[in-house]
């Protein structure tokens, strides 16, 4: 069994400069800052519009020290796919080349990129945090927005629809690797992303990551918010691994006795005010027809 990484055994260089434009409590800054120790300093990023854009900011006054390559929202994955065409005729075959969007840039602008380049069989790292909406553009829903939830453009009854499993469509693929993780889980952020750097071909990492500004939380409850997320099994942390489907972390030991009512998390954001208790009590009901599935998986 692969050695777990603690605080203790996480590397102390720093590849995020102390200063940034990140707003106070935000998930992505967490994630950044433990993601890019897991990537290394032979990485090579590209990165769309989005609030990492402005996290980062650009050259000379980047917050990042490594090398990266601003594109186009719907060219992530199509760019990355030619940076790793440069870095091949060069000869260097031990760069990792990570593309890291938002889910707009992921599951709606950029998905047919992204596919394409799973399809082919890319190279390439794409990790995706999903903070539920087109954040830097002012809270716009986005596909991986959940049902019920007030953003600038569904103000009254919240979206109508469901979110997009993004995870699952990738997984569909057929590529070796696909992982969810939470910037209330560092840790194990940091070792998927450290195991997907030894497998070849495309990698995707789907990551939970809540946005006070956004969501309508105070910023000192990132992380607590993030840990309900996965508390109450609306959030799923697994891996699947050449096809094969494991939970992992704290949702491999999650169950019907332990898990909290989808109700307290609901309540710590405004964004959710405009959910029914009739709705709440459907999202709590396929919850807990998901982990009944996963526990007859498991049995």
């Amino acid at each position: 069994m692969t050695q777990k990484t603690t605080i203790l055994t996480l590397p102390e260089e720093e590849l995020v400069h102390p200063g940034n434009r990140a707003c106070a409590g935000c998930g992505l800054s967490i994630i950044y800052r433990i993601g890019l120790k897991a990537l290394g300093r032979d990485t090579i990023l590209v990165v769309p519009p989005s609030c990492l854009t402005v996290l980062q900011g650009l050259y000379p006054i980047a917050a990042t020290q490594l090398p990266c390559l601003n594109v186009t929202f719907a060219s992530t994955a199509a760019a990355a796919t030619g940076v790793l065409g440069a870095l091949r005729a060069q000869g260097r075959k031990k760069t990792t080349v990570a593309a890291w969007a938002g889910d707009g840039g992921t599951s709606d602008i950029g998905i047919q990129a992204l596919s394409g380049a799973c399809e082919r069989g890319e190279n390439f790292i794409f990790i995706c945090y999903d903070n539920e909406a087109y954040m830097n553009t002012g809270v716009q829903r986005s596909g991986t927005t959940p049902q019920g939830v007030i953003t600038t453009t569904t103000p009254i009854r919240g979206k109508l629809q469901k979110k997009k499993e993004v995870p699952a469509i990738i997984a569909a693929h057929g590529i070796d690797y696909v992982a969810t993780a939470s910037a209330a889980y560092p840790l194990d952020l940091y070792d998927k992303i450290k195991k997907a750097k030894t497998i070849s071909g495309p990698k995707y990492i789907h990551v939970h990551c809540p946005c006070p500004a956004g969501w309508g939380f105070d910023p000192r409850y990132t992380v607590k918010i993030g840990k309900l997320a996965v508390e109450t099994g609306l959030y799923d942390l697994y891996e699947i691994e050449k096809g094969k489907f494991q939970l992992t972390g704290p949702s491999r030991k999650l169950d019907n006795k332990k898990r909290k009512p989808v109700s307290e998390y609901f309540k710590t954001q405004s964004r959710f005010k405009a959910l029914s208790k009739k709705r709440i009590q459907e999202i709590q009901q396929s919850i807990d027809e998901k982990w009944e599935r996963y526990q007859d998986q498991a049995g």
